[in-house]
């Protein structure tokens, strides 16, 4: 794709959207466009030193966008309403289902290529496993009214077999971390929390098992560093820009490392990034979340692997390591 190309990124002012416009303008990419709730001045710093061509408000932005005269080359859907504590479902059926419902139409009409934000989330348990397989989409249980949107929209894309875009993709993310989220209070990563435990107190508290087969600490998730979610996505982009040299196909992609590692793995990484010893406490699961809580994530990422992507995942170290040093202990941000 060219470098003055048009390119919308939605959920701009939050953490993986505005990485991602960063991203693009190391790239070289300049002419894009962010969407987002910009009265939310917490998120002014993640786009400030942003090369950026306009800037819309999400509530106009449906609007704004069939009436641009300029052709619109690539869209990043990211922005969504995230809070896994918010159980008001129709909070999330308005920005991760209605709202991308329009988005997908535009792109659709106008033949402009998509990809959009999913979850891994929609995995609820893990009981259909986590394979990206679009045959079992239709029978996930996601815990909470998040993951259940999210699987909603899922859904619903892939009811359009003759209402697509022409290239598109829906990412589940699994554990992101890294810059660029010091908004997010209490939905920041665990690697953002034990950091600033670790500063505060010297110490991390982790939550304690409430399942059997998992001891307190050894809860397991697939964390993979925002750079790697980005690259994914550039990579994505730059395909469908050239039509060839390529396995990538339309469709739901996994986006994780593929491999799972504990939360006591996770914070040692923080003590050793900081050169001290590790003081772990545990602590009882919040009562509002423990029953949906997952235990276990792990990406199968052979769809995105066969369709071509070969860069090598941060491995949990290296991206904690980075991530501390280069970021968190300046307050820095992408």
């Amino acid at each position: 794709m060219v470098q003055n190309s048009k390119i919308i990124v939605t959920g701009a002012a939050g953490f993986i959207g505005s990485y991602m416009v960063g991203y693009l303008n190391r790239k070289g990419y300049n002419n894009i466009i962010i969407v987002d709730d910009f009265s939310d001045w917490k998120k002014k710093s993640n786009y400030k030193n942003k090369r950026i061509a306009d800037f819309v408000e999400r509530d106009r932005f449906i609007e704004w966008i069939y009436h641009e005269p300029f052709r619109i080359d690539f869209v990043f859907h990211l922005g969504a309403r995230t809070d896994t504590t918010e159980f008001d479902y129709s909070v999330h059926e308005k920005w991760n289902v209605e709202y991308s419902k329009k988005i997908w139409d535009y792109c659709t009409e106008k033949k402009v290529p998509l990809i959009y934000a999913s979850s891994a989330a929609t995995y609820g348990n893990g009981e259909l496993g986590y394979k990206d397989d679009h045959d079992i989409i239709g029978q996930l249980k996601p815990l909470n009214p998040y993951g259940v949107s999210k699987n909603e929209f899922d859904k619903w894309v892939l009811e359009q077999a003759d209402n697509q875009p022409p290239f598109w993709a829906g990412l589940k993310f699994f554990n992101v971390y890294g810059p660029n989220e010091y908004h997010k209070g209490r939905m920041a990563s665990v690697i953002f929390h034990s950091f600033n435990q670790v500063k505060d107190t010297g110490k991390v508290k982790l939550f304690r098992s409430h399942k059997p087969g998992y001891k307190d600490g050894e809860q397991l998730r697939d964390f993979i560093h925002v750079d790697d979610v980005a690259a994914i996505m550039y990579w994505m982009m730059e395909v469908v820009s050239r039509e060839s040299g390529s396995h990538l196909t339309s469709g739901i992609y996994n986006v994780g490392t593929g491999k799972a590692r504990t939360f006591k793995d996770l914070v040692k990484a923080i003590f050793t990034s900081l050169h001290l010893k590790p003081e772990i406490e545990f602590i009882d699961t919040p009562e509002d979340i423990r029953e949906k809580y997952q235990y276990f994530t792990e990406a199968d990422m052979n769809k995105l692997r066969s369709a071509g992507y070969d860069k090598k995942f941060f491995s949990l170290e290296e991206g904690v390591d980075g991530y501390v040093k280069d970021f968190l202990l300046a307050h820095k941000y992408y």
